[in-house]
């Protein structure tokens, strides 16, 4: 047998053309479903579109439009099935009026598994029905422009899109940026250049399924982030990599044990996270203090920018927050939490009670 024959039947070679054979199968599925689930999308789009042409058509006669479908939906659901369901059609007619540009010319028929010029109201191959069914129930263009954008970016299945959009992360993220860093949000998603950009108030554990009661402890708190660390990331936002629980650090025999660590890949810093069951204190912050000044000096990289430190607690004193932090209010962030889903109006309030906070910061220092 020759070297080369030899070189073929070792252990490590066979291995290696294993890996390829199977990243070509598995591209080659994943190609599949995303043609499958275009296919899918295109002729819902298509279908609505010959609904509400036909009943334009007989717009003169009343109720013509729902007797429209119900016939479509008997004779559709008797030859193709189930999918044909009046509340199907219904979905597709709204589909096709709520992305009026999916199917623009010249973009029908295109590749878009890597789409270059794509952008939000078109078809995208990583969007499903099921992410647009999520996505028609968003009322606010800008809103469901992001929400497009961040679910393409960050790979969302139809379930976490689901959850962000229940969650209000756009509205969270919204309320402190100012017109431009709304139409920013609408046109490019989630950028981050700063620490401020990564950190929401309130942040939304919903998944953690805690009771909120007075008897609930840290380290109870701990351990449900620690086993939902998936859903964690997600609330987090993209970017953030999970480093460590409990990370001793040492200061003249003294040890201390910050909660959770994790590394922002996009920042490119440390991210110190402290867990507060009750209300925030001055003690807190001056221990966030501490540990992002270790981290600082004591950790910190070629190329690392500062680190940030994160509280999160379930109720905070905005003032104190303000007057401990002075100079590291860009760097250490204090954030509720809620372990159940905002409503609009609870959102609404606590934008409120942000714009009075910033009217006093601004007399403060016109003062």
């Amino acid at each position: 047998m020759s070297r080369h024959q030899d070189a073929l039947n070792s252990e490590p070679a066979q291995a290696e053309l294993l890996a390829r054979i199977q990243a070509i199968w598995h591209g080659a599925r994943a190609q599949a479903a995303r043609s499958v689930n275009s296919a899918h999308v295109r002729a819902n789009w298509l279908i609505g579109q010959q609904i509400v042409e036909a009943e334009q058509g007989g717009a003169q006669r009343a109720g013509y439009g729902q007797a429209l479908l119900k016939g479509l939906a008997a004779r559709l659901g008797a030859e193709l099935g189930s999918g044909f369901s009046l509340t199907a059609l219904k979905h597709m007619r709204s589909f096709y009026l709520g992305y009026p540009q999916l199917l623009e010319k010249g973009h029908a028929l295109r590749d878009l598994s890597e789409p270059t010029d794509w952008r939000p109201g078109q078809l995208h191959t990583a969007l499903a029905w099921t992410h647009y069914r999520a996505l028609l129930k968003v009322a606010r263009p800008e809103a469901r422009s992001f929400y497009e954008i961040e679910a393409v970016q960050n790979a969302w299945s139809a379930r976490q899109l689901e959850r962000q959009i229940a969650s209000l992360l756009f509205e969270r993220l919204a309320k402190s940026r100012d017109k431009a860093g709304l139409l920013a949000l609408a046109s490019e998603g989630l950028i981050p250049t700063q620490p401020a950009d990564v950190i929401k108030d309130p942040y939304v554990l919903e998944f953690l399924d805690l009771p909120e009661v007075p008897r609930l402890q840290e380290n109870q708190l701990e351990e449900a982030l620690i086993s939902q660390l998936q859903s964690f990331l997600l609330e987090l936002g993209s970017g953030f990599a999970f480093v460590g629980r409990q990370m001793r650090l040492t200061l003249d025999g003294d040890h201390f044990y910050p909660d959770l660590v994790f590394y922002h890949v996009k920042l490119k810093c440390y991210v110190v996270i402290d867990l507060k069951v009750g209300k925030l204190d001055h003690a807190d912050l001056g221990q966030m203090q501490l540990y992002v000044n270790w981290y600082d000096r004591e950790l910190l990289g070629e190329g690392d920018n500062p680190t940030i430190g994160l509280i999160l607690c379930t109720e905070k004193n905005d003032a104190v927050v303000r007057y401990v932090l002075a100079e590291q209010s860009r760097q250490i962030f204090a954030s509720r939490y809620q372990l159940y889903l905002p409503t609009e109006a609870e959102l609404q309030n606590e934008l409120r009670r942000e714009l009075t906070t910033l009217v006093q910061v601004d007399a403060e220092r016109g003062s």
